[in-house]
């Protein structure tokens, strides 16, 4: 779970990160997550996310929501299967928390800055 979340930082079970990063559905967190154009959110951008299939993915576009999908990201996961919840990180945040509590398949994708 995501105990907290502020500008350019995340904390996930006592751990601190401050970079962007990634939360698969088994708990694992890949920090460093690194988009080629940076605040274009697109299908490649979340390929080893993809990999685990999980059923929704959550993306945190920034705390002042600066990040953008590609247009076609949304049908593209549906796709694979995927459904795609967008929202501000501190939303996000609180929408992945939430839909962790209720089913196990939930990954994450988090822009921590603008």
């Amino acid at each position: 779970m995501i105990e907290s979340c502020a500008f350019g930082t995340m904390t996930i079970d006592g751990q601190d990160y401050t970079s962007d990063l990634m939360i698969f559905p088994d708990g694992r967190v890949k920090d460093n997550w690194w988009r080629p154009f940076g605040h274009r959110l697109a299908l490649e951008d979340m390929a080893p996310l993809i990999v685990a299939a999980p059923g929704v993915i959550v993306a945190g576009m920034g705390i002042y929501g600066r990040m953008h999908t590609v247009p076609d990201l949304e049908a593209l996961l549906a796709d694979k299967g995927i459904d795609l919840v967008t929202d501000r990180t501190e939303a996000a945040v609180r929408i992945f928390n939430d839909l962790r509590r209720q089913r196990g398949d939930v990954g994450g994708c988090f822009h921590l800055t603008c």
